[in-house]
């Protein structure tokens, strides 16, 4: 199973409940089903981490606990996934995002010029928005799915080849 191999990337349940921005979640932080390494926590985890790495918001760490505890899902999986949006990542995302947004929306595909300033926010930020967060519910949800599937298969693979080698140790030392 791939237990041993997710197990070698996670972070240790220390460094997790260590995390003061996590705090929100009081003592539920501490549910031991939380911590465990099954197929359906992790494929969980896997849907839940996507999806909240496609969401344009801050703070995305703390939306995947939240999801992951609301969900029994794997807790430290799906806080690291989100880090597949990071300061590298996020404009080819978001661009995305915001092109696949104004397509499904049926809008004219206007200029990305993003720019940090206030007045940015208040004049150009009103029509950038409503594509920017349709892309990026759908890649979430499809990126999410498809992690999702992605691991469940792995992970039945995984399995079926492990009994598939222990079949063929016991037919080749019967006892």
């Amino acid at each position: 199973m791939p237990r041993r191999l997710i197990r070698k990337y996670l972070p240790s349940p220390a460094s997790i409940k260590n995390n003061r921005s996590l705090n929100v979640l009081g003592s539920r932080i501490h549910d031991p089903n939380l911590w465990h390494l099954n197929r359906r926590s992790v494929s969980g985890a896997v849907f839940v981490g996507l999806f909240v790495a496609f969401m344009p918001i801050p703070f995305q760490m703390v939306l995947a606990a939240v999801l992951a505890v609301a969900f029994n899902v794997n807790l430290p999986l799906s806080t690291c996934l989100v880090w597949i949006s990071n300061p590298l990542t996020y404009w080819p995302i978001f661009y995305f995002a915001y092109k696949l947004g104004t397509l499904v929306l049926g809008l004219p595909d206007g200029e990305f010029n993003f720019e940090l300033s206030w007045r940015w926010l208040k004049e150009d930020f009103g029509g950038f928005w409503q594509p920017l967060l349709t892309g990026s519910l759908i890649s979430g949800l499809f990126f999410g799915l498809a992690g999702f599937s992605l691991m469940r298969l792995y992970w039945r693979l995984m399995v079926t080849k492990r009994w598939q080698q222990r079949h063929k140790k016991k037919t080749k030392n019967p006892r």
